[in-house]
């Protein structure tokens, strides 16, 4: 789950530091907007949390059970968040009109690794 999150943190930063620095999206695609600001920066909050705690895990500085508890809800919110975004482009990849340059829209792949997190840690809450 530490590497997920290390990889969910840096494909995020890269998303929002080309937002903030460039006023423009990476891979040319629309940007999406919550509570008047770009999704990336929320999805980097999100994985900057999940990068947190489980590196807090892996120091033994939580109990394994509380990190677990913690990633799981965590993702859940990411799933939340990233399907909100996600859902309203399936009809655009299913048309096969997309023109995403990594195949899938970037909030797709937010919800992938969101999903990973969430069975990974609900399989080590049940151990």
């Amino acid at each position: 789950m530490f590497y997920l999150g290390l990889a969910g943190l840096l494909f995020s930063g890269y998303l929002s530091s080309i937002k903030l620095f460039n006023a423009t999206c990476a891979f040319n695609e629309t940007c999406p907007y919550f509570l008047g600001y770009p999704a990336c920066y929320f999805g980097f909050g999100l994985f900057l949390i999940i990068f947190i705690v489980a590196l807090l895990g892996l120091l033994k500085k939580v109990p394994n059970h509380k990190m677990s508890k913690a990633l799981a809800w965590v993702s859940f919110l990411g799933i939340l968040f990233a399907g909100y975004f996600t859902i309203p482009e399936i009809n655009i990849l299913l048309s096969g009109t997309s023109n995403y340059s990594l195949g899938l829209p970037t909030c797709a792949y937010g919800l992938i690794f969101y999903v990973i997190i969430l069975i990974l840690a609900i399989k080590h809450v049940k151990k």
